[in-house]
């Protein structure tokens, strides 16, 4: 390490730590700086300098490449020595000004992601720093905190959830205070009701530490709508605490209606199945599917296989499978390396989504014995995903590199998935926590967990998935083993970390990487299937793809996991399955690149807005269509009937239709009445 210390006009001389006198001056405060690096500590160079002082300008204190100024900042330098790698220096003492502001000038000699700064002021937290690009200013205050100031820094509950399914309340807290936090209380409230309190113990967070927790008592809505949750620290070492101003956290919930189990009327009668798009809309070996948690958004993503020289890509439909379906395909500036032959999609319940690439190396390096790949995380905001504005790492906000080939993936709670790894046969849990933001390359903030008393076999030709999927009710993850030709489970909430270190990587520094062991695991299916590959849930039912024989195969969970019936989709390639929020079951081919919806023939739960004053029936229907309409509503308003790509099957009039429309031409399949000022009515064609 190289420190270079100047002595400026207004402030006394500073010397290393071993020379500072153990107290300051009056007036003035002991003040500490701990500088983490990344993984290139190497290109870090900082200065302390009086607030207004420009870089270079008497500083108090320069650290890290001290050969170097200002005006290298970001040009792609990387020169030996400095700071080690994922490290933690702590500089100081140093006696500033009581009440005086100071700043921080933090430089990348790179020009991409810089280390992070934390202050203490005679051993109590300050604040946090970090930043990205070339250089980057931090401001600081050199005041005594509260002895007791625990901060509620974050919410990490979902902001999307389903009426009577458990909501876990979870958050990040951190010690503003100058005293260690031993136990703290944290109390919640849904819509001002009822306080739900849990405390926490057995801790030692130290001044300027962090904490996640998980809040004992589960919130289950009741019903759909909006929520308000409001967080709090209730008390601070079995005491109040003394800054209440940081204490709180507020969110809204959007509580999406529950998705009805409809899997019996599938199999009632022969179901209608609907290829709502192919190749035409972009889809190219489409391998999974999912649907963005915000309902009002009404988006279903599908993820592209396509080739490793581009990466995969996504193609979001909006309004699937309605006349007015539109779609969008994306592909992010360095899809090769975040989203390589990718096996799966989940949105988690924050928005985010995460892709698992099925590739051996994200480096495309499929030689090396080292392979540098795993799943990624994404936001879902249109400013951010696959915009071409945050370097070259492209618009991903986190990777993790210890599952290659992975086979799919699955979302538990905010930014936690559980991966299949094809690899290593095995499954994992990814906890990325916080993100390091699109573009940027910090990895090391995850907790990883791997469960090698799991045992899966991938496709040898590394094309058909083996995807999994988490029952939020009771915690079980089901999991695909393509190769055994079974369905396992797991109980995440069993076992216990392993002593040792995992066999396989790691491959960069993480907050955590153990193996798990005495984790329960099941093996629930071991006939009947091909090829397995997708797999979905729904009530008391599982569905699993066949690959081979294009067939969705339902289970009855409350029967010992029987099977209960098969749905043809008339061609073998079938991968990704998805039960949406009317019940209808979706899937992807990727032999034929389409994108299919099965809806059951009886038509129980097709639309029927009774808000707007409209009933079609019978629905679903063969012949001939009525149709009840508000009091008032003109003879002679248009009515037209609208096919599932949009075209114009019927016209007619209100009159026409209160007299039964004569529908006995139309085709098998899903239909939409449109009248003029009001919504559209889907209805079905089945005989």
């Amino acid at each position: 390490m190289n420190i270079r210390y100047i002595l400026p006009v207004a402030l006394v001389a500073l010397a290393p730590v071993s020379e500072v006198p153990a107290q300051c001056a009056a007036g003035e405060l002991e003040v500490t700086i701990d500088v983490t690096t990344d993984d290139f500590g190497n290109e870090t160079l900082w200065q302390l300098v009086e607030t207004g002082n420009a870089c270079d300008e008497s500083p108090i204190f320069i650290g890290g490449q001290t050969d170097y100024d200002c005006s290298d900042a970001g040009t792609d330098l990387s020169p030996d020595g400095g700071y080690p790698n994922n490290t933690t220096i702590t500089e100081g003492p140093f006696c500033l000004t009581e009440g005086g502001t100071y700043d921080i000038i933090s430089i990348d000699l790179y020009g991409d992601a810089q280390a992070s700064f934390t202050v203490l002021v005679d051993g109590g937290y300050i604040g946090a720093f970090s930043g990205d690009g070339g250089m980057t200013t931090h401001t600081f205050t050199v005041v005594i905190p509260f002895a007791r100031d625990l901060a509620l820094t974050e919410s990490t509950t979902g902001f999307f959830c389903e009426a009577g399914s458990p909501v876990t309340v979870a958050g990040t807290v951190q010690n503003f205070g100058g005293s260690a936090v031993t136990s703290f209380d944290i109390a919640y409230t849904i819509d001002g009701g009822a306080e739900q309190t849990s405390t926490i113990t057995g801790i030692n967070l130290a001044p300027g530490a962090t904490r996640d927790f998980v809040h004992e008592v589960q919130w289950s809505p009741a019903a759909a709508g909006t929520n308000v949750l409001e967080m709090h620290v209730a008390s601070v070492n079995g005491d109040t605490d003394l800054n209440p101003t940081n204490d709180s956290q507020s969110s809204d919930m959007i509580v999406n209606p529950a998705i009805p189990d409809r899997m019996d009327d599938f199999l009632a009668t022969t179901p209608v199945l609907t290829i709502v798009a192919d190749a035409d809309q972009d889809l190219l070996v489409p391998r999974d599917l999912d649907f963005h948690p915000d309902r009002s958004r009404n988006e279903l993503w599908v993820i592209n296989k396509d080739v490793p020289s581009t990466g995969g890509s996504t193609v979001m439909f909006t309004a699937p499978g309605e006349p007015d379906m539109d779609f969008l395909q994306q592909r992010d500036i360095n899809a090769r390396h975040f989203m390589s032959l990718p096996t799966g999609i989940a949105f988690g319940d924050n928005g985010n989504f995460s892709t698992s690439p099925g590739i051996w190396d994200a480096n495309q390096n499929q030689a090396t014995t080292t392979p540098f790949t795993g799943i990624t995380l994404w936001s879902s905001d249109p400013a951010i995903y696959a915009m071409n504005l945050f370097g070259p790492l492209g618009s991903h906000l986190d990777m993790l590199h210890v599952t290659p080939k992975a086979q799919g993936l699955a979302h538990e709670r905010w930014n936690r998935y559980w991966v299949v790894d094809g690899h290593n046969q095995d499954v994992v849990m990814h906890d990325f926590r916080a993100d390091h933001g699109p573009g940027n390359d910090y990895h090391g903030n995850a907790i990883i967990h791997r469960y090698p008393e799991v045992s899966i076999t991938r496709d040898p030709g590394d094309h058909i998935v083996s995807h999994c999927v988490l029952d939020k009710h009771t915690n079980w993850l089901y999991v695909v083993d393509h190769g055994g030709q079974r369905i396992l489970r797991l109980d995440t909430r069993s076992g216990s970390i392993a002593p040792g270190s995992p066999d396989f990587g790691p491959f960069e520094s993480y907050v955590e990487y153990e193996d798990m062991e005495g984790a329960t695991v099941e093996v629930l299916i071991t006939t009947g299937l091909q090829e397995p590959a997708g797999i979905d849930l729904v009530g008391n039912h599982l569905l699993v793809s066949d690959h081979a024989t294009g067939e969705i195969i339902i289970y009855d969970m409350s029967n010992a996991f029987a099977e209960q019936g098969r749905i043809s989709t008339g061609a073998p390639g079938i991968m990704g399955i998805e039960v949406g929020p009317d019940g209808r079951i979706w899937y992807v081919n990727a032999t034929t690149n389409a994108l299919g919806v099965v809806e059951p023939a009886s038509g129980v739960g097709l639309a029927e807005t009774a808000t707007s004053g409209f009933r079609l029936h019978p629905n679903p229907s063969s012949n001939v269509l009525y149709l009840t309409v508000p009091a008032g509503l003109a003879a002679n308003t248009g009515v037209q009937v609208i096919d599932a790509t949009g075209r114009i099957s019927l016209n007619s009039n209100v009159t026409m239709v209160l007299h039964g429309l004569d529908v006995s031409g139309l085709a098998n399949g899903s239909y939409s009445m449109v009248v003029a000022g009001y919504p559209q009515q889907r209805f079905v064609i089945a005989r």
